[in-house]
């Protein structure tokens, strides 16, 4: 266990060392954009410092560690209305595997509605419809290791799709989780996105044209495809410490606090707290993206209620987020837990 703890906490320096380094934002320079909006109004109730908690199957996005704690059947059903009309929906089931670790499976749609296809010939419409969407498709394996250090990783299939034209990639997430000796005190850490490049391809991309139109004998509508750049998924880097406390009365908190270092723009701190009463109803303040350049995330709130009916027990919960000029998205989640 020592030598687990040594080797954590020197992997764990070397990363805060590199936190702040990084003097371009390179904003804008990664696909997969889908991949940076956070999962379950637990976490975004939390301000997005949930990878030292993850303690439920929204773990599958923030830490796949986290799902190695489950003891039984988790399904997670996630509806977030994004900014400008976007709408995204994540589904994940945490199945445990007894003493060979716990599986977890996920997908993730971000999709809006269509729109008209416009062009300089007809810029108020050509009469045809278009349509956006990105897809995730996810599988993960977690296990403790010891009692107190568990270790996970996810491998994910990523489509983005444009009217006819799509991307494809591959990507890898792996997290760890450590609960220390010092009561309530828990550090996790994961890398998420680190895979191939993604590059648009399809019909939308086939072209007529002339190879020269000063040349009499030029064939003329040749058919051309257009080029296009390959471009990185934003891996994201984590580095989380949490701390919960029994309050009394049966009331009883929680503190996070994650430091984020993503490749495709400046480095931030998320903060949250937690508080509940007799694990049944919840109450949560958060606020992300400090120190980070030209932010529109900023304040948010959430709540929750755990109900049991039979041999479930039921998590609802809530979340709303500031975004400033771009409005305020709300989040719900429902959880279904078996005992």
């Amino acid at each position: 266990m020592r030598n687990y703890l040594i080797q954590y906490m020197v992997i764990t320096a070397l990363s805060i060392s590199a936190i702040f380094a990084q003097a371009v934002s390179k904003t804008g320079t990664s696909a997969g954009q889908f991949l940076k909006i956070g999962v379950g109004s637990r976490a975004i109730g939390l301000g997005g410092a949930f990878t030292a908690i993850a303690d439920d199957a929204s773990s599958l996005y923030w830490n796949p560690s986290g799902i190695a704690n489950n003891k039984t059947l988790s399904i997670f059903v996630d509806h977030y209305d994004w900014i400008l009309d976007i709408e995204m929906d994540f589904i994940g089931f945490i199945i445990p595997l007894g003493s060979a670790g716990n599986l977890g499976v996920s997908t993730n749609y971000l999709h809006m509605g269509e729109m008209e296809v416009t062009s300089t010939k007809n810029p108020e419409g050509t009469g045809e419809k278009f349509s956006a969407a990105s897809y995730l498709g996810q599988i993960s394996y977690a296990r403790n290791l010891t009692e107190r250090f568990s270790l996970g990783s996810s491998i994910k299939l990523i489509k983005e799709s444009i009217w006819n034209s799509t991307a494809t990639g591959i990507a890898i997430d792996i997290g760890t989780l450590y609960k220390s000796t010092f009561p309530g005190l828990k550090l996790g850490m994961s890398i998420s996105n680190y895979g191939s490049k993604m590059k648009m391809d399809g019909r939308d991309l086939l072209i007529q044209t002339d190879l020269d139109p000063s040349l009499e004998s030029d064939p003329e509508n040749l058919n051309s495809n257009l080029m296009t750049d390959e471009f990185d998924l934003p891996m994201i880097f984590r580095f989380g410490m949490s701390f919960s406390k029994k309050l009394k009365n049966g009331f009883g908190t929680i503190l996070a606090i994650d430091a984020i270092h993503p490749s495709d723009n400046t480095e931030s701190i998320n903060i949250g707290t937690e508080f509940n009463y007799n694990n049944i109803g919840f109450i949560r303040f958060g606020y992300r993206n400090l120190f980070k350049r030209d932010l529109e995330q900023k304040l948010s709130i959430g709540c929750g209620i755990a109900l049991n009916y039979r041999n479930i027990k039921y998590h609802i919960d809530y979340s709303y987020t500031d975004f400033e000029i771009l409005g305020s998205p709300q989040k719900i989640t429902i959880t279904f837990v078996l005992r």
